[in-house]
């Protein structure tokens, strides 16, 4: 059904929409059933404002199989119901529903103020020029109203301007290959307003959101949901950061990682032995490179022809035992690489389809074989053979794939990169849960991460933790994500920052980039610099793309320059701990977007590259070569950063409420705390197994 609905103008013409059918009455104390052509609408109030659902009071979204992306069951409120057909209310706490007939439509007060209502989008031949509610064979359809000057936020990890009005979003997981486009890898259908109303559609399936899209409507919300089900909450908060709070107590906050996965992470694609990864290792040490974690990506440990299947490359690594304990000795975590995918070339690829264990194609009933297209990937991606994909609705699969990853655990592995997650994408894919591969789509990247998360809590010595490149809603229980694969670019820095900021306003509390950018190997020593020094603030930190991304390999000005941000990013583990601890307690992401972090200045907003990490370091990242830099401070005095210099000056303070303009040298970093505020800050230290118990306070 992904493809059913055309992202151009729909015939609204041809739309029916849904109209009440019989009198509106209470189902139960706590659901008014409204009868339609489409069958009946349930609305039910709970702690999590509105919900509105279709098919009936027991109707679930999966028909029984429950996915998980709700943590909580919503505490319904008993429903005062007065009206008829025509116009009914009902009344639960602070909220009021008004409903209307011909055609059904609504509005949502909350303390008799109203919320949100349907599109007052007109016409001149009738009422509503876009339908309110209606269903079509591409799903369901809702059309909500919009401010003329009002901004929209969230819809998950998105590259362009954090402020979707305008846009046409699809909430669907694509292998992005890159970040120059809508696509991309991590999509959660929740969106908020500053007007303080939060929309959350709980699905499974693909979501087409026309955010003021103004082919279709630049005054209305116009979402689409690609389901038979419809299962929609409404809400308002008096802040976003209420906002946010609300919607993790529904989908889930995230766990505090562990102190160790806030250094650096130090990858390439990829080490190609031991030989070159022990080298590599050694050397950062011998240079006293502050660095945590070392990787060993997709085809540093794994046969490409016969992958995935938990085993070591045995050409490469006949005992991986030895050449962990050396990375061990030097105090370095590791992690390792994995898809859930298993070439067909592998025992284990029969052994899977045989059990049932694999996802299967509906026309022959067999495992369904992914046949991969590489014409997107040119020279990068070496040719991979058809593969099976692991199907974690089929509970004795799901614990399979959780258990294999024992021995990895008990050899010495302490993080696992799970990459991919995006391949269900045919309506002849058929899961053990009895849904389509499109259907399954989205949430597979969920239940992806949560079974590799679950095998770290089981079987990890030092704390589970994970990088996903693929999510959808509930993922941030099991952190963390990274954004994919940037080109090597200006451009690539800008749009990860952006992603990372959108991410962040979905409910996605902890991210990464790819510092210097994946794609393509350019060699940019100041665009490799600025993209250390950006993600100095981000909640995790990863130097990686294709070709060496050791400081060194730029020259020596661009090493000493990522040096001290990498040197800065160890004295900042103390607060960045508060920071995902908080992260933890309340959803907020330890990068915030200046209209996440300053809802009540309407200037602020406008800057969207630059955020806040944390609550007291506001960081305007150079996004430019040459270094220039256009930044706004809030209002009040702040001064400029410097763990260097525990004394600023009057130089160093800056009056709030203005603009500037400055061009920063290599080493400069343009970070700000407001004056009067202390930042903690650690020693300086090469990785976390150090003694890191001296702190200072900034200034």
């Amino acid at each position: 059904m992904s493809n059913a609905f055309s992202v151009t103008e729909p015939d609204w013409n041809s739309i029916k929409a849904a109209d009440i059918t019989a009198s509106p009455y209470l189902k139960d104390d706590h659901h008014l059933a409204v009868p339609t052509q489409y069958g009946s609408l349930l609305f039910s109030i709970s702690q999590f404002g509105l919900r509105i659902q279709s098919g009936g009071e027991n109707a679930t979204l999966d028909d029984g199989f429950d996915y998980g992306m709700l943590i909580t069951t919503p505490d319904t409120q008993q429903l005062v119901f007065t009206g008829d057909e025509q116009h009914c209310t009902v009344n639960a706490g602070d909220y009021r529903l008004a409903l209307f007939s011909a055609p059904l439509h609504f509005k949502l007060y909350r303390n008799d103020i109203v919320v949100q209502e349907s599109a007052t989008d007109g016409h001149f031949v009738r009422q509503h020029r876009l339908p309110p509610f209606a269903k079509t064979d591409a799903g369901w359809i809702v059309c909500l109203e919009l401010g003329d000057d009002e901004s929209i936020y969230g819809l998950g990890e998105k590259w362009g301007k954090l402020d979707k009005r305008g846009q046409l979003v699809r909430s669907y997981n694509h292998d992005a290959l890159g970040v120059n486009t809508e696509k991309s890898y991590k999509n959660t259908p929740y969106a908020w307003s500053p007007e303080g109303w939060n929309l959350f559609v709980h699905t499974p399936t693909p979501v087409t959101h026309g955010v003021g899209y103004a082919p279709w409507s630049q005054r209305a919300y116009v979402c689409v949901v690609e389901d038979t089900l419809l299962d929609m909450f409404l809400y308002h908060c008096d802040s976003p950061a209420k906002s946010i709070h609300t919607y993790s107590s529904l989908t889930g906050f995230a766990p505090v990682p562990p102190k160790w996965s806030l250094g650096v992470i130090l990858s390439k694609a990829y080490y190609k032995d031991s030989q070159e990864l022990l080298a590599v290792a050694r050397e950062v040490r011998e240079k006293n490179m502050p660095c945590d974690v070392i990787t060993l990506d997709g085809r540093a440990w794994q046969d490409t022809d016969t992958r995935f299947a938990f085993e070591w490359d045995p050409t490469r690594y006949a005992d991986p035992k030895p050449v962990l304990d050396e990375l061990k000795a030097m105090d370095f975590k590791i992690c390792v690489w994995e898809y859930p995918m298993i070439s067909v070339k592998n025992p284990l690829y029969a052994k899977a389809a045989e059990k049932g264990w694999l996802i299967k194609d509906k026309r022959t009933g067999e495992a369904y074989r992914y046949e991969w297209d590489l014409s997107p990937f040119g020279e990068v991606l070496t040719p991979l053979p058809d593969s099976g994909i692991l199907d974690f609705t089929h509970p004795d699969a799901y614990e399979f794939w959780k258990e294999s990853h024992k021995p990895l655990f008990e050899l010495g592995v302490d993080m696992i990169k799970a990459d991919f997650g995006e391949q269900l994408e045919d309506d002849n894919m058929l899961s053990y849960s009895g849904d389509s591969g499109d259907r399954l789509h989205n949430v597979y990247s969920m239940l992806y991460n949560r079974c590799v998360y679950e095998a770290a809590e089981k079987y990890c010595k030092t704390g589970p933790f994970l990088f996903s490149r693929s999510a959808w809603t509930g993922s941030q229980r099991f952190p963390a994500q990274w954004g994919g694969d940037p080109q090597a670019d200006w451009h690539g820095l800008a749009a990860s920052i952006r992603g990372s900021l959108s991410w962040g306003m979905s409910g996605g509390p902890f991210f990464a980039t790819d510092i210097g950018g994946f794609y393509k190997d350019t060699r940019d020593a100041e665009l490799y610099v600025r993209w250390a020094q950006a993600s100095v603030f981000s909640a995790h930190m990863r130097l990686h793309g294709i070709g060496p991304r050791e400081p060194w390999s730029y020259g020596e000005a661009a090493s000493d320059a990522v040096f001290n941000a990498l040197k800065l990013r160890y004295r900042l583990l103390p607060y960045l701990e508060k920071a995902t601890q908080q992260a933890s307690e309340t959803g907020l992401p330890v990068q915030r977007s200046m209209a996440l972090a300053f809802p009540n200045d309407p200037l602020a907003s406008q800057f969207e590259q630059q955020f806040m990490c944390g609550e007291s370091l506001l960081v305007v990242p150079c996004i430019v070569p040459g270094g220039k830099v256009k930044f706004y401070l809030p209002e009040g005095d702040w001064v400029r950063f410097n763990a260097a210099s525990t004394s600023p000056t009057d130089e160093d303070t800056y009056q709030g409420g203005k603009y500037y303009e400055q061009i920063l040298g290599l080493n400069e970093l343009a970070v700000f705390v407001r004056k009067g505020e202390q930042v903690v800050l650690g020693p300086e230290v090469e990785h976390t197994e150090m003694d890191m118990s001296a702190t200072t306070m900034w200034p």
